[in-house]
């Protein structure tokens, strides 16, 4: 006679679950999660976001009442007021500031200009790198030299481009599908470096904006200087028909630019992380998730990363709203300080090593709010096996892709504390259209797409939490 086990789910008070012990004592101990069957709390999670989530409503108020929110702004200042109450009405009790050390630049004004030998001066749409240096208000003029590849670079000597205006004009390689992959791989070369450049002897940078749109639309970046730098020039951005339209020139004549910046750093000041959680029931270990709260200074910061913090405070609303009793510590923080420093996401590092706090996992959402895909795992083996476990749960939300193994920059510090890492995935083929761009604006954001996402972290956040 076969001997037959009947495992029967029993929904208590939200999320509790109580199981029938089997008959034999000698049945095989399995994985936590097999014992029960989930599906029914995947769906209330959804229902419920899909059904009464305020991420979206969240998300207008935050780009249209805040508004831009760069570090050491008075917009910083009046989107950690907005957060801290968006906290407090969903009953959130435990809820503090961090200090973080933010630098404060000044953008200032800015133009470029360019002409040919027989021509007028003409305006080029521009950006200024993000604490870039200016030029103090004064007219930066030099003959544009193009540069294309890190091997037309390597072949300069030491000023060698003594006086000249260096053009780098390289695109975001569309060979690459992941255009995350594709926009890491551009930012990181050596071409748009600053101190880099600055060692051929030339005085300023003029890049190509890093962006998939088809548009001439400039798009920011953070600029670095090497501390032993002896000369720090201006650099800046150009949308890409501007930049295509001025490598065609530069080939065929000599081109003049004009540079006026009066962009400046004025020393450092604090910005606040904001912190709330829902305190565990069974223990203090800590489950966290966080995005970033600043924005450039020129646009709302829709994509870039409102979404991630109105999609935070989602899954907190939603765990209360359903009433669930978390085991651990269930976090959310919202950094200050990413876009130029990343001071805000070091200081938190800091912090849970100095009070040996235990971690059992970290979740960031970074990618713009688009339909989400999967979970990238940055995490060992045994951890990501668990994860793969649960996958057919979430196919019926439209997770399949936890292949990946890459974590955002915002959680990475924690990595160093052995703390399993997992980022949001999304499709990522319109985001670097707007990122970093004053068209990274509310109307750019569909709200079911993002109100997917939330549901999709807080069905990762129930998990890790019934099962770590």
């Amino acid at each position: 006679m076969k001997k037959i086990f009947i495992i029967i789910p029993l929904f208590l008070s939200g999320f509790l679950f109580s199981q029938k012990k089997p008959q034999k004592k000698t049945v095989k101990k399995t994985n936590v999660s097999a014992k029960f069957n989930y599906h029914d709390e995947f769906k209330k999670i959804s229902d419920e976001i899909m059904t009464n989530g305020t991420a979206y409503d969240n998300l207008g108020q935050l780009t249209k009442g805040v508004g831009p929110r760069f570090s050491g702004t008075p917009g910083y200042a009046k989107a950690v007021e907005w957060a801290e109450k968006k906290f407090k009405e969903i009953g959130i009790e435990m809820i503090w500031r961090q200090e973080a050390k933010a630098p404060v630049w000044i953008r200032g004004k800015e133009s470029l200009q360019i002409k040919t030998a027989n021509g007028d001066w003409r305006n080029i749409r521009m950006l200024s790198f993000g604490n870039s240096e200016g030029t103090d208000g004064k007219d930066l003029t030099g003959e544009i030299v193009l540069i294309n590849t890190t091997s037309e670079l390597n072949a300069l000597s030491v000023g060698q481009l003594k006086d000249k205006i260096v053009f780098v004009n390289v695109p975001m390689d569309p060979k690459i599908i992941n255009t995350s992959d594709a926009y890491l791989i551009a930012a990181k070369s050596k071409l748009i470096s600053a101190s880099v450049i600055a060692k051929t002897g030339a005085k300023a940078l003029i890049i190509r904006s890093l962006t998939t749109a088809n548009d001439d639309v400039p798009h920011a970046k953070m600029i670095y200087y090497e501390p032993d730098d002896k000369v720090k020039i201006p650099a800046l951005s150009i949308g890409v028909r501007s930049a295509d339209e001025l490598e065609k020139l530069v080939k065929k004549q000599k081109v003049t630019a004009k540079i006026n910046m009066t962009a400046e750093s004025k020393g450092d000041t604090t910005n606040p992380n904001i912190i709330a959680e829902i305190q565990g029931k069974k223990d203090s270990k800590v489950i966290v998730l966080g995005a970033q709260l600043d924005s450039w200074d020129f646009g709302e910061g829709a994509i870039d990363d409102g979404t991630g913090v109105v999609q935070c405070i989602e899954v907190l609303r939603t765990l209360k709203a359903l009433g669930f009793e978390n085991n651990h510590t269930i976090r959310v923080v919202l950094y200050a300080n990413s876009e130029n420093g990343g001071q805000g996401r070091e200081m938190y590092a800091a912090y849970v090593k100095k009070k040996d706090e235990r971690h059992v996992f970290a979740l960031g959402t970074d990618a713009g709010g688009y339909s989400p895909r999967g979970f990238s795992l940055d995490m060992s083996p045994q951890r990501r096996k668990q994860i793969f476990e649960w996958k057919n749960y979430f196919l019926p939300y439209g997770i399949y892709d936890f292949d990946q193994t890459e974590a955002i920059q915002d959680i990475s510090p924690l990595k160093k504390l052995d703390i399993p890492l997992a980022e949001l995935v999304v499709d990522t083929q319109r985001y670097f259209d707007y990122h970093h761009s004053t068209e990274d604006t509310f109307d750019k954001v569909n709200k079911r797409e993002l109100l997917l996402g939330a549901v999709a972290m807080t069905q990762l956040i129930f998990m890790i939490d019934k099962n770590w």
